[in-house]
């Protein structure tokens, strides 16, 4: 009898994420990776245009991360992190402090993006509880998106994410992406919501990844933020997506003259290996919990908090990072989406062709309002899977953020499938 394939075997008893499980196609069995190669279990190639959800920032399996995680799986696999610590998660901190904003003295472990975000959220809001002080106001921008957890959840745009959980969640202020049109606007609306009330801003900078690759302006941005500053509205710098270079710089608030109270980190931490979130503070953040009252104490945990294989594959990620081809990497994925953006320029299918970074996006024109639900996502996802490329769409938005391992030769390929669909749409 035959052995029912990976993909079979899966539709028996797993449930996917993002998914409409009664309609979606059945899911490719993938078995290995190389690069910004995936292998299906017929041992064909995918090219991973995506870095599998923006984690995978060198490649798969690659040798150095797996080298050094097979070496501290012998060493310590997990310790409990309240009252105990170890050398990955030391060394993790100290080097991850040495290229974040310098104003941030201080590493808080978790496990993911959206608990680094909620980590961040119960930070800004206890600090100030603990000065004594009530202000549980937050404002966000609309079309935000910060996870998927409750807390995450509040702080993203109200959308299809979270429509089922609108009455549960807990009020936000969301404010207009800035430009220079607007900025005035943005932040006369921060005036009329009493801003002494306000504990804190978060934000993705310079990019809305979920929201639809929505770039904003950085000088508009950095006005923004600065007058926040200036009413002690506490900044959380949400770099989960665009942390370790995606944005083209190290992080997206380089970009920028004011720096955060916190990043929330997560993604490219571990080169897409393994699931660790960082959330980190200035030192007055942090001062602010020190007391001999116990009640001022950040009562904030998960069990797998500051894992030492997570920390040691994060060291070996930024091991990788912190090398000058990885810069030189970027460059080049950078001049080549460059090259490409003046061909889509001139197509009359797509719309707001857009460039930061590793990071192209573009509309493809439809008769249905842009957005997440648009109907033509289903459409283009089978074209790109027939192709063997993972481009998964944003409703209409189609983006290119690939590893920065990936060949020329292989974004030619993906830079093909693009020109070959807006052939067939016209």
């Amino acid at each position: 009898m035959q052995t029912p394939s990976l993909s079979a075997r899966d539709l028996d008893v797993i449930w996917h994420p993002y998914t409409q499980m009664q309609t979606a196609p059945a899911p490719i069995g993938i078995v290995r990776g190389e690069g910004a190669l995936l292998f299906d279990e017929d041992n064909n190639s995918h090219i991973d245009a995506t870095s599998s959800w923006w984690v995978n920032i060198h490649g798969h399996a690659h040798p150095h991360i797996a080298q050094q995680l097979a070496a501290q799986a012998l060493q310590l696999q997990h310790c409990i992190f309240a009252g105990y610590t170890h050398p990955p998660a030391v060394n993790l901190a100290e080097r991850l402090l040495q290229i974040l904003p310098s104003n941030q003295r201080r590493v808080f472990y978790s496990d993911n993006g959206s608990t680094a975000v909620e980590v961040a959220l119960k930070m800004a809001i206890q600090y100030w509880d603990n000065k004594g002080l009530r202000k549980h106001k937050i404002l966000a921008f609309k079309n935000a998106y910060h996870g998927d957890t409750f807390g995450a959840m509040s702080v993203s745009g109200r959308s299809v994410f979270t429509r089922v959980f609108d009455d549960l969640l807990f009020d936000v202020h969301f404010l207009e992406v800035p430009s220079t049109d607007n900025i005035s606007q943005i932040i006369a609306d921060i005036e009329a919501q009493q801003p002494e009330q306000i504990a804190a801003f978060i934000f993705e900078p310079l990019l809305q990844g979920s929201g639809g690759m929505i770039m904003y302006d950085i000088p508009a941005f950095d006005q923004l933020l600065q007058y926040c500053t200036s009413k002690n509205i506490l900044l959380i710098a949400d770099e989960v997506m665009t942390g370790f270079g995606r944005t083209g710089k190290n992080f997206a608030m380089e970009y920028v003259h004011t720096a955060p109270d916190m990043v929330c980190l997560s993604k490219g931490l571990t080169g897409g290996s393994m699931a660790l979130g960082i959330t980190t503070s200035t030192a007055a953040i942090y001062e602010a919990f020190l007391s001999n009252d116990k009640l001022k104490t950040l009562f904030h945990g998960h069990s797998f908090t500051a894992n030492p294989l997570a920390c040691t594959v994060a060291l070996a990620s930024l091991d990788l990072f912190t090398d000058p081809a990885c810069a030189q990497q970027r460059i080049r994925i950078h001049e080549q989406h460059s090259a490409f953006l003046l061909e889509l320029q001139q197509l009359s299918i797509v719309k707001n062709p857009r460039l930061l970074g590793t990071i192209l996006a573009f509309e493809i024109v439809t008769t249905n309002a842009d957005g997440y639900t648009n109907a033509l996502a289903d459409q283009l996802h089978r074209f790109f899977r027939s192709k063997r490329i993972m481009l998964r769409p944003l409703g209409n938005t189609l983006y290119i953020l690939p590893p920065y391992c990936i060949t020329n030769e292989q974004l030619a390929l993906v830079y093909e499938s693009i020109r070959e669909l807006a052939a067939e749409l016209v």
